[in-house]
């Protein structure tokens, strides 16, 4: 058998003296796994770093079998995702929510968003807000998908300020309101109504949002946690979306 697709580095994973295993994320087939002869080797290094774009050819004799790849570079960008530690946790943490998929089941849009938030992992508020609609549509794949286009009580589209932690369904404010204290907070760049950028506190907010989901239906029911790489992720974005706008306790002491 055999296939060839364009394709994302994950990760790899030595194997033997020479070769290692690497994990991709494929266009049409999902996240996959195969064997890199002499992947060691100083020519393969660097076309084999997470981030990076490649052509990926997959040969086997059963489908089930692990299988070989011959891999080709395409788009060599791990370089610049390895020169902040936002950049460097991102990488991994994208990793980690594609591994709570099953291998080689399709999800193109995952990949094409992959793709995008790669290329803009280098702006904070960007990275970060892109990062937050990653992990929704990892939620909604894995059949927890949240509903923020109108409110689950008055199937309002306007002024919603909420979610329900029992439901993952958007709450306006007005219907909100008494409930204030038990309910999340939707930050305003993922409301409908509101086609606005992202803050440090309303990203903050989408962290918690995204987060609270994730540990409910995904970590907790797994008897695991989130990747550490994402509180990392998270650290940094924050930092440097309020190094940005200008937060007084982060702009370097002058000498």
């Amino acid at each position: 058998m055999e296939w060839t697709d364009r394709a994302i580095v994950l990760g790899l994973k030595r194997h033997g003296e020479n070769s290692v295993i690497a994990e991709v994320m494929t266009l049409a087939r999902g996240r996959h796994l195969g064997l890199v002869r002499s992947g060691r080797s100083r020519a393969m290094q660097p076309v084999l770093q997470p981030g990076n774009v490649v052509d990926v050819t997959w040969r086997a004799r059963l489908e089930e079998h692990l299988g070989d790849f011959r891999i080709e570079p395409l788009s060599m960008r791990a370089a610049r995702l390895m020169e902040t530690a936002m950049t460097v946790y991102g990488v991994q943490a994208l990793g980690a929510l594609l591994r709570l998929l099953p291998e080689r089941e399709p999800h193109p849009h995952l990949y094409e968003a992959l793709d995008i938030i790669l290329d803009h992992f280098d702006e904070p508020r960007a990275a970060g807000e892109l990062f937050i609609r990653f992990e929704l549509a990892v939620l909604n794949d894995l059949g927890f998908g949240l509903d923020l286009q109108q409110c689950a009580a008055t199937g309002s589209t306007a002024d919603l300020t909420y979610v329900s932690p029992k439901t993952g369904r958007a709450v306006s404010h007005k219907a909100g309101e008494p409930y204030a204290e038990r309910l999340l907070a939707l930050p305003d760049f993922l409301r409908p109504d509101r086609p606005v950028s992202a803050t440090a506190t309303t990203l903050d907010e989408a962290f918690r949002l995204t987060g609270y989901f994730l540990d409910r239906h995904v970590y907790e029911p797994r008897g695991m946690g989130a990747a550490a790489a994402r509180n990392g992720f998270v650290h940094a974005a924050l930092k440097a979306l309020r190094a940005l706008e200008g937060d007084p306790s982060l702009r370097p002491a002058i000498e």
